[in-house]
């Protein structure tokens, strides 16, 4: 058997070079706007939680930063905790709940569905995260619609 012989990895050892930024910091210019919108369902994947923080990236860069809720996108936005709300369950349990309160508190508005609310999942108004706006469903794509128009930076979340 060939003998492998190296130096162990320690904590705070780095495997790749995360200081070498290859492209410029962009930041936003006056009145610039964002919209990042979610059709996927809460703790499924990466991927909302992963884009809730690119929403924060995008406020702190000094876009004027909206998501939007939509379709499974809305149980991002239901209040959760474990054996009482806001209690966390597990390590990551309260994530997405945790990213979307700093969103709101950082000056990013958060938008959800309320078709999807109580026709899809069967929630109510009062189960969103305090600070969330609850929109008609027709609003849905009238976002979507002003965010072009404003020529926004739009980022589509979707999980199938």
């Amino acid at each position: 058997m060939p003998k492998v012989e190296h130096v162990p990895y320690k904590d705070g050892d780095c495997f790749v070079n995360y200081e070498n930024k290859v492209f410029e910091d962009v930041k936003a210019k006056p009145g610039e706007k964002a919209l990042i919108t979610f059709h996927t369902v809460a703790n499924e994947g990466s991927v909302g939680f992963v884009n809730l923080l690119q929403a924060t990236r995008l406020i702190r860069k000094g876009f004027e930063t909206s998501v939007l809720l939509y379709g499974p996108g809305v149980t991002l936005g239901v209040q959760r905790g474990f054996p009482r709300l806001g209690d966390e369950a597990f390590p990551g349990h309260m994530n997405c709940n945790r990213q979307i309160a700093k969103i709101l508190e950082e000056g990013g508005k958060v938008y959800a569905c309320r078709f999807a609310l109580q026709a899809l999942y069967g929630y109510g108004e009062q189960n969103l995260i305090p600070g969330i706006t609850p929109i008609n469903p027709q609003d849905v794509l009238d976002i979507i619609l002003l965010a072009r128009r404003d020529n926004a930076f739009i980022l589509n979340t979707w999980t199938l």
